[in-house]
């Protein structure tokens, strides 16, 4: 077994970029197999997922012991993720020849992709209405207990039906569009039980996706070794930096990158994918600053990171030449 070190070195960075975001596993190792590595996609697929398979358990013990799991939620949607999730394997091995199979996930990928970057775009802005209505009073405040939901079965098992069929086919899913469809269905949730339900339920999605890749797939013992080696130490290393790191910039780094992992699966030219990306980062940020301030934030985040430090200085500057 030969083990190909600079896939090391590229699986550490994309290991250190879910441990900051918690997201972007297949999202972003799949395509950089594909675009970089030349690695036929139902490989990188398959190999992706096996390697996924043996970091999430990792994640999900530490909110198991946190508490900031929702056991029913995460049983309902397993219940439509995991046969989905096998259904995908044997479906992309029944589309045709190989040429045809290996064309059929590199578009699903690409479409997956896309989804995933509109996705972050999307929890950024309700994230931003959440901030602006509870700054309002229009919103009840945070409860300080779990709080509790009403699970609503059809809806959540089609979530993990529809996820488990992408997972299954491009291994991209299990973290960047489920949470996103929870967020939908369950508004109630904290952030760290979204988090912590979505991983957990993606353990056995995951799992049983991989399982069906070895048997059905293109699993190359090698090449999972190689992405191992890399991502599990960086993904540790992600979430010992993950309270340091600002996490706006490296979602839209992320977001950046899956765009354009996505144009060029979809098989868009070097130079339409420029122009596209370079639309991006033009439009963008300039989209995102006029939103804030229709929501009555400042343009720029950092302006009002700024503003509370001066309040808070001035607040203890207060108390301490207050008389006693």
């Amino acid at each position: 077994m030969t083990i190909d070190w600079l896939l090391v070195a590229a699986s550490l960075g994309i290991g250190i970029v879910v441990g900051l975001t918690g997201m972007g596993g297949g999202a972003l190792m799949t395509p950089v197999l594909v675009l970089l590595f030349g690695v036929p996609p139902l490989t990188a697929v398959s190999s992706d997922l096996v390697a996924a398979a043996v970091m999430k358990p990792v994640g999900s013990a530490v909110h198991l012991r946190r508490g900031t799991v929702n056991l029913a939620l995460v049983k309902w949607l397993c219940v439509g993720s995991v046969p989905m999730a096998c259904l995908g394997v044997v479906a992309v091995k029944l589309l045709g020849d190989d040429a045809a199979i290996q064309h059929t996930v590199q578009v699903a990928l690409g479409v997956a992709l896309l989804i995933a970057a509109f996705g972050l775009a999307f929890r950024a802005y309700t994230r931003l209405l959440e901030r602006a209505r509870r700054r309002d009073g229009r919103a009840e405040p945070l409860p300080q207990e779990r709080p509790e939901v009403t699970i609503r079965r059809l809806p959540t098992i089609l979530v993990g039906a529809v996820g488990g069929l992408v997972v299954g086919m491009t291994s991209v899913g299990s973290g960047s569009l489920i949470i996103i469809a929870l967020m939908a269905l369950y508004p109630a949730l904290r952030a760290s039980q979204l988090v912590g339900t979505d991983l957990v339920q993606a353990v056995p999605l995951v799992a049983a996706a991989a399982v069906a890749h070895v048997f059905f797939g293109d699993f190359h013992l090698a090449l999972t070794a190689s992405l191992l080696i890399g991502c599990v130490p960086g993904a540790w290393l992600g979430a010992r930096l993950s309270s340091r790191a600002p996490g706006g910039l490296i979602r839209r780094v992320l977001a950046f990158v899956l765009l354009a992992s996505a144009l060029k699966l979809l098989g868009l030219g070097t130079t339409a994918t420029g122009v596209a990306l370079l639309a991006s980062i033009l439009v963008a940020p300039t989209a995102w600053m006029v939103v804030r301030r229709a929501n009555g934030f400042p343009a720029l985040a950092r302006s009002q990171r700024r503003a509370k430090a001066r309040a808070a200085f001035e607040l203890g500057d207060e108390r301490q030449t207050a008389p006693r």
